[in-house]
């Protein structure tokens, strides 16, 4: 199943408003959802608590412990996933594993931005990353409009090789609908015009991770079942072992041979005379045979 991660080492960047978006997108777009927090402050978790009062489109929420190896429950078509600030190292590269795109909200300081670059050329080292398994973009997070923050961002990504696929711009609705388990996409359309339109270059990037099905995205192998052997018939109650053929089936020369092969050899003690003298070791008395 698609996986997307949002990460970022730098606190208060955007990481949790990025991701609860993209799952009420989802979520308002029938895909079954799941909001995975792998964040100790569960964050979003806080906000799902409170989507349950305003009966929007469900979204499945899972405090994940980012030690072990990400697995979501069946029935899941797609998982965003919320990460901490100060992701590095295996907890990182846990992430990446599991990861089908990484979104990484950069804000427009020199703080974030140095703090950006030093994870994403962390993540370019990740072999899942650098062979393009696991794509990467940055969207400029909480961006006045009246300034060129944009094009700074913009070209500063250029620099770094990072594709750039949009911006957010600072408004403040994204906190009121946070604080109400609401995100922009709960809103009436012409509510939120404004700002919905600014996501559709991020969303059209996703694409083709939205779009794609559990069944396709994340195919169950199921071991492979026996086919059906046409039955053998049974001779007198008694199922011939494979391969052989049973006595009714032979011809009568056929069988005739066979009996004369289970034929004692000429010379050799009968059967019932070595069982006889294997009891007579033992000590054991034979057993009698009854007259007819």
């Amino acid at each position: 199943m698609p996986v997307i991660a949002v990460v970022n080492r730098k606190g208060g960047s955007g990481k949790s408003t990025l991701a609860t978006h993209l799952a009420a997108y989802c979520a308002n777009s029938g895909i079954a959802v799941m909001l995975g927090d792998v964040d100790r402050q569960q964050s979003t978790q806080t906000w799902l608590r409170l989507r349950v009062a305003q009966r929007r489109p469900a979204i499945l929420g899972w405090a994940v412990d980012p030690k072990n190896v990400l697995r979501s429950p069946a029935g899941i078509s797609h998982v965003i996933l919320d990460t901490p600030g100060g992701l590095r190292g295996l907890d990182l590269a846990r992430v990446v594993m599991s990861a089908d795109a990484i979104l990484m909200p950069v804000c427009n300081s020199v703080f974030d931005r140095a703090s950006a670059a030093e994870c994403y050329t962390e993540l370019m080292t990740l072999p899942r990353v650098a062979s393009g398994r696991c794509t990467v973009a940055a969207v400029g997070m909480r961006l006045d409009g009246r300034t060129k923050a944009g094009e700074v961002l913009k070209e500063w990504a250029a620099g770094l090789g990072l594709p750039f696929i949009g911006v957010l711009r600072e408004t403040q609705a994204y906190v009121r609908c946070v604080e109400q388990g609401l995100t922009l996409f709960d809103l009436p359309a012409a509510q939120a015009q404004a700002d919905i339109a600014q996501w559709q270059p991020i969303l059209q990037w996703l694409g083709p991770q939205l779009q794609r099905t559990q069944q396709a995205a994340d195919p169950v192998r199921r071991p492979t079942q026996p086919s059906a052997k046409p039955s053998t018939p049974r001779v007198n109650g008694v199922k011939p072992v494979q391969g052989s053929v049973s006595n009714a089936a032979r011809p009568a020369t056929q069988r005739k041979n066979a009996l004369a092969a289970l034929a004692e050899p000429p010379g050799r003690p009968s059967i019932a005379v070595r069982i006889g003298n294997l009891l007579n070791s033992l000590r054991m008395p034979r057993f009698r045979q009854r007259n007819s």
